[in-house]
């Protein structure tokens, strides 16, 4: 009754109509509300409908991608604003992009086998995404964002346009080629970076060269998209195509690279799958190369839109349809372009090609009619290699990191010995006198018949200007030398440098860096000891006051000692943001000295106060000078 009288309806009534007069909205004996009168029944089932459409238009809001959802404004609540789509960009859009280290994360690449005029089958590889930061660097956070929506932006004209866009960013509808304006007013929050074209051919040559060196030697670059591979010949060797693509398809899951792989009969239709590809991995069976593209759309051939939207206007929508028009009415119309990558998929015309060719190792070589049986022939015959290596790396300006000297005897035994340098060097006397300290490793036995130095590892290493006496510069000695020396009486893992790194556990505060590194800043401003034992050695027979007091005495591998000082504690947090199972466990660190002067770092695992804090374990994490 209360909604009766709220909508008027126990009002008084007004002279009485006629019940048939409709054109003055009287009342009529038939209506749903007048056959239940003095009841609000009628009232609530409507409001019940009302409700039940708008959690039905709701529901089905929901399910739709955010680029599809209606506005605020459209939704009907007008005193909620909405935000001004051109909002104002970062400051840097207008300036050109500037280089920033490049990533493998998403990479873009695809691998083929057709080459000059033969027509083989093809293996195609492409990705969705990005090649992102990399790849070759350590993992997110467990709890990062793996769905955030990521673009690559590059200028075209005036305009800043999408180059590329990750899954997730796609998922939104974001394509490449978009406005950034467009695609910020479509996804709040976007993340924008600036595309790396350079970037992208130098991971790509790498990506060539180890692909030459370890599948095929049928290498093809695709600028700006992936890689070609010929695998006709060489697929038998890895079990087969599938066999092949999976192992592909493993190693890039370990670089972190979301790739797709396609084969076909031809380098163009390889290509054009792997674009459109659902699947990681798609099979072509020899043969069906044309009814694979068929149902594909035209871009999918590498066609441009100035060719793409006037066959659209034609009703040529698909590879399919493009096929069954005649060539030469299709060239008058749309050029010889559209028609030449019909051609290379379907195998009817040959692709020009750039093959990829791996830089050759440089090595030298020398063979003997008379066998070495003594330590200074040897010497000698090791100090003309090296200076004719060290020619041959100056002569393409690279420095070698890595050199391995093999020595064949009389028997056809090999004996090998290597060396490291911790930078690029291209030194004649320095890499002799490295390997004069291990040439009584060798053993001649019957004679040496050839000996070999080949250089495994080699960096760019560009002419250094050296200081004048004449211009007062003193004069710097390098440290590289000594740690090449040191290294390699002691082992590459026998000298290095410790760093810093970003957490507060100790024993993940520390690394280990190349001799030659510069450690950069942002050690622990509080005291840590000389000694970091790693992981903590668990300590026995504490005697301390909880939770906050001082320990009196431990035992330490079978023996006791007595504390006369201590300082703590100091309370260090589990790492809760890359490990679940440190959320709540807390560590006290105490710095004790005992009788004799020794002074060790010891923790506490909790804080005596809450049991999900640790099990109030002692432990010893390092010692103190």
């Amino acid at each position: 009754m209360a909604l009766r009288a709220q909508m008027g309806l126990d009002a008084p009534s007004e002279p009485p109509r006629d019940a048939d007069d409709h054109r003055h909205g009287g009342w009529r004996p038939g209506a749903h509300w007048a056959q239940e009168a003095g009841s609000d029944a009628w009232l609530e089932r409507r409001i019940a409908r009302k409700r039940a459409k708008q959690a039905e238009m709701l529901a089905k809001i929901e399910r739709l991608p955010l680029h599809q959802r209606p506005p605020m404004r459209e939704l009907g609540r007008r005193s909620e604003g909405l935000p001004h789509p051109f909002r104002a960009g970062p400051r840097d859009e207008a300036a050109p992009p500037a280089r920033q280290p490049y990533d493998l994360d998403g990479a873009f690449w695809e691998q083929g086998r057709t080459l000059g005029g033969l027509v083989a089958r093809e293996f195609g590889k492409s990705s969705p995404g990005l090649l992102g930061e990399s790849s070759r660097r350590s993992p997110p956070p467990a709890n990062a964002a793996e769905d955030l929506p990521l673009v690559t932006t590059h200028r075209a004209g005036q305009r800043v346009v999408v180059a590329a866009a990750c899954p997730a960013a796609q998922a939104l509808g974001l394509a490449p080629g978009m406005p950034l304006t467009q695609a910020r007013a479509l996804v709040r929050g976007l993340e924008v970076r600036p595309a790396d074209p350079d970037g992208v051919a130098a991971d790509l040559a790498r990506l060539a060269a180890h692909a030459a060196r370890h599948w095929t030697p049928q290498v093809v670059i695709a600028p700006g998209e992936g890689l070609w591979l010929d695998i006709g010949a060489a697929a038998h060797l890895f079990g087969g195509e599938a066999l092949f693509a999976r192992r592909v398809l493993a190693l890039c899951r370990r670089l972190r690279l979301a790739a797709r792989i396609a084969i076909a009969d031809t380098a163009a239709a390889a290509l054009a799958l792997a674009r459109t590809a659902n699947a990681a991995l798609l099979i072509c069976p020899p043969g069906g190369t044309a009814a694979a593209l068929a149902p594909l759309p035209l871009a999918a051939l590498g066609i441009g839109p100035e060719i793409v939207d006037p066959a659209h206007r034609l009703g040529i929508d698909t590879v399919g349809a493009l096929a069954a028009m005649p060539r030469a009415p299709l060239v008058r119309r749309f050029g010889q372009a559209a028609v030449a990558r019909l051609d290379e998929a379907l195998g009817a015309r040959a692709r020009p090609i750039d093959q990829a060719v791996p830089a050759e190792t440089p090595r030298a070589c020398r063979r003997f009619a008379e066998p070495l049986l003594t330590a200074e022939p040897i010497a000698a015959a090791v100090a003309d290699l090296v200076g004719e290596l060290c020619a041959l790396l100056a002569a393409t300006h690279r420095g070698a990191r890595r050199l391995v000297l093999a020595c064949t005897r009389v028997d056809a035994a090999e004996q090998r010995i290597a060396i490291g340098l911790a930078r690029p060097s291209r030194d004649p006397a320095h890499i002799a006198r490295l390997f004069g300290t291990k040439l009584d490793q060798v053993e001649p036995g019957f004679g040496i018949e050839r000996v070999e130095l080949v250089a495994e590892r080699c960096d760019p290493l560009a002419p250094e200007a050296l200081p004048s006496n004449l211009a007062g510069q003193p004069e710097t000695s390098d440290e590289a030398m000594l740690v090449d020396r040191l290294a390699t009486r002691l082992g590459e893992r026998g000298i290095y440098r410790l760093g810093a790194v970003e957490s507060d556990v100790p024993e993940r505060s520390v690394c280990r860096l190349e001799a030659t590194t510069r450690a950069a800043a942002g050690w622990h401003l509080w005291p840590r000891p000389v000694r970091l034992i790693d992981p903590p050695e668990q300590v026995d027979g504490v005697v301390a006051l909880l939770p906050d007091g001082v320990p009196k005495r431990f035992t330490w591998r079978g023996r006791a000692y007595s504390i006369v000082r201590g300082d703590g504690p100091e309370r260090i947090h589990g790492e809760w943001w890359w490990r679940a199972a440190e959320r709540d466990s807390v560590r006290d660190y105490f710095q004790v000295e005992d009788r004799d002067g020794a002074r060790f770092w010891l923790f506490r695992r909790g804080d005596a106060v809450d049991d999900r804090t640790g099990d109030l374990s002692w432990h010893l994490q390092g010692l103190f000078a």
